[in-house]
């Protein structure tokens, strides 16, 4: 199969997809090895982004999904003629980079690090999608363990959470 080919499977498969594709999904579709596909995903994702369309291809937590440009956010919003979404509170901003920073983690670390009772930032962040329920603990009382989602990667423009700035480096949430 030609390069050529393999590029028009991979958009044909993200754009059907709609949603993050994982790269080794894509291999057994395709029938290709990961470092070939990773190559000419990587070709793509310059092609995209050195032409004058409006989408393009990100990276996001080893997989691969078709979004439009940020330059265009915009207009896009005209497109869905959004409800006012109420901004992040600074307690749900705090509860979710202690989340992100210390993941998987239990509320009772949460509350411990913020020192103050997490439940409504916690329950804000469930509902934007921002975090999730990863799993119980296996100690007494098998407490919930959250962890940030792929709309946490997408909403904050990181890869993956290893792309999250260094603690020193933080200097303000806004």
């Amino acid at each position: 199969m030609e390069i050529r080919d393999i590029e028009s499977l991979v958009e044909s498969l993200l754009f059907a997809n709609g949603d993050v594709l994982s790269l080794e999904k894509m291999c057994e579709i395709i029938e290709i090895d990961k470092k070939t596909l990773r190559n000419i995903i990587s070709n793509l994702m310059i092609k995209f982004s050195t032409s004058s369309r409006g989408i393009m291809i990100r990276e996001i937590d080893e997989g691969y999904q078709f979004c439009t440009k940020p330059e265009h956010h915009e207009y896009i919003m005209k497109l869905f003629q959004p409800r006012q979404k109420q901004g992040l509170s600074q307690a749900a901003f705090e509860t979710l980079a202690i989340i992100a920073y210390n993941q998987p983690v239990t509320r009772a670390k949460i509350e411990q690090i913020r020192g103050v009772n997490s439940d409504s930032s916690i329950l804000r962040l469930i509902e934007r999608n921002l975090i999730k329920e990863a799993g119980r603990l296996e100690t007494p009382g098998k407490p919930i363990i959250y962890k940030t989602t792929e709309e946490f990667l997408r909403s904050f423009g990181f890869s993956s959470i290893k792309d999250l700035p260094m603690l020193g480096s933080i200097t303000s949430f806004q």
